[in-house]
């Protein structure tokens, strides 16, 4: 037998519950949080954000400097000899086919926050541009593409995949279960590697559920502007914003109890599709020469920037806020989902080379993000620099009205707001759902087929903590804090799994023997008992 195969039947018992064991432990986390932001909402806002504002002030540039490095690395693993090594054995094939696999990996990616911030962003950023530019002009309009794309561009997915390549390669090509951990105990065997890797899997689950949680969090409320904007529904009713969240719970349950090529990818699909269908009537009816000029520039300006934006922090002028509560907030936010998206994406990408990996992961989403950008916060922006205005101001006030504001100015407003409304619902669907699978596989032992119960307890879990979250009242503000919370620790985890990759790869052969490679991982992790 295959000794990487016995190390994880000696160390993987999904099916029987310790007391120590990182489904217990991270649920007991996670269910004090629920509890306390349900009874003590402001007091745990204020410590959560006490210890995110201490790690921002204390680290940030080893926060930028480390996701600048997993960037540069993913790209130089595509593009040397390491990019024809498969994740997976040489006679593997996709298990999806590229459109599905794309929609799937996009929804679970970031396809909610695009709508929010879709026009919400770029507006923002020219009301309130980086430090050295002054508002409301021209050069702030186009810096304000060039931010908006960096903290949605290639950083991002390079966060994704990275966590996607480390966890795909250990997983599908050495035999190891599909966890954070597998990496650690792969590279270093015994007491020290068992040790270590338990803290990894226990801190990125807890990293999965409050930055998922806080992402379900923002969709709510956005779902109830929109509602509030289409039907007249309460605004600012904590009861009601409860009860959407309620109604989200029973539809992403459905998913959640079927399998992954059913529910999952039939919600991707159908979604992708409708999103850019939205798109192009945006595109088409709007200022559409001016979209595709703006699409142009910013591509160019980013392009041309992104080696200066990927280490700037803005020391010398003392003006290193704006870094943290924007640039940084974003890219550990990332990092909060990196372990969530980066076992799902492994988890569809079986059989994918690491260069057909790296370049559609990375590339495909950012091209279509900043496409996205310049088409919703290009019309933005034209209304503001050439229109009546009045968006920006809107912006700055509360950002999950943009969107909906901007279908006023086209034909069929209410149907779009109301497909607004679908679109947001079902990508939270789509990722809750995606997450809860994460969840499951993280919580028993590596299972690509985690239990059904366990999977729809997740989901309970992840529910509980956003409804705490919305009880806290702070808005986005404290949603983004208690998010990344868990992403803090998690860098460092992040850190150690690429340098536990750069030392497999080393001794790495591109051309194996397929005889020589470890055998599959055995049902001890496939499958949960």
């Amino acid at each position: 037998m295959n000794p990487i195969s016995q190390v994880n039947k000696k160390d993987q018992n999904p099916g029987r519950l310790k007391i120590f064991s990182v489904f217990t432990l991270s649920l007991l986390l996670a269910g004090i949080t629920a509890i306390w932001g349900i009874v003590h909402p402001q007091a745990m806002a204020g410590f959560i954000s006490g210890i995110t504002r201490y790690c921002l002030d204390s680290f940030d540039w080893i926060f930028l400097l480390s996701i600048t490095v997993f960037l540069f690395f993913c790209f130089f693993l595509a593009f040397s000899r390491f990019g024809r090594i498969k994740l997976g054995r040489p006679e593997d094939e996709p298990e999806f086919g590229t459109l599905s696999w794309v929609a799937m990996l996009f929804a679970a990616g970031m396809g909610a926050g695009l709508l929010f911030w879709g026009v919400a962003e770029p507006l923002h950023h020219y009301m309130a541009p980086p430090p050295g530019q002054a508002p409301m002009t021209s050069q702030s309009a186009r810096w304000a593409m060039v931010v908006t794309n960096l903290h949605w561009g290639i950083h991002a997915w390079g966060i994704y995949a990275m966590a996607g390549l480390v966890l795909g390669y250990y997983s599908f090509r050495r035999g190891y279960p599909l966890l954070p951990s597998s990496p650690i105990r792969a590279v270093f065997p015994g007491r020290f590697g068992t040790t270590l890797g338990f803290v990894a899997d226990l801190i990125a689950v807890l990293a999965v559920t409050f930055g998922l949680a806080g992402s379900l969090g923002m969709g709510v409320i956005q779902i109830n502007t929109g509602m509030t904007e289409v039907f007249g529904t309460p605004s600012e009713s904590t009861s009601f914003l409860i009860g959407i969240l309620l109604v989200l719970i029973l539809f992403y349950m459905i998913p959640v109890s079927t399998t992954l090529d059913k529910g999952i990818k039939l919600l991707s699909n159908v979604n992708v599709a409708l999103v850019v269908l939205m798109m192009l009537y945006i595109l088409l009816w709007g200022p559409t020469s001016f979209i595709f000029s703006t699409f142009t520039t910013s591509l160019g300006d980013y392009i041309t920037h992104l080696l200066n934006l990927s280490f700037r922090l803005f020391p010398y002028s003392g003006e290193t806020e704006w870094s943290k509560v924007w640039t940084l907030t974003y890219l550990i936010w990332w990092i909060a989902w990196a372990p969530f998206v980066g076992i799902f994406i492994a988890r569809i990408s079986r059989g994918r080379t690491i260069r057909e990996f790296v370049v559609t992961v990375v590339f495909i989403p950012t091209l279509f993000s900043i496409l996205w950008f310049a088409v919703f916060g290009g019309t933005g922006l034209y209304l503001e620099l050439f229109g009546e205005g009045g968006l920006a101001s809107l912006v700055l006030e509360d950002p999950s009205k943009a969107l909906f504001s901007l279908f006023s100015y086209y034909p069929l407003a209410k149907f779009l707001a109301v497909l607004t409304i679908f679109l947001v619902f079902v990508f939270l669907s789509t990722s809750a759902a995606s997450g809860a699978f994460v969840l499951g596989m993280m919580t028993s032992g590596g299972s690509l087929n985690p239990p059904r119960a366990r999977k729809l307890f997740w989901g309970a879990v992840v529910a509980a903590v956003t409804a705490a979250m919305l009880f806290t009242g702070g808005g986005f503000v404290i949603l983004r804090a208690i998010a990344i919370s868990g992403a803090l620790p998690f860098t460092v985890i992040m850190i150690a799994l690429v340098a536990c990759l750069t030392r497999s790869l080393i001794s790495e052969t591109v051309e194996e023997d397929p005889a020589a490679l470890p055998a599959h991982p055995t049902d001890s992790h496939e499958t949960a008992t």
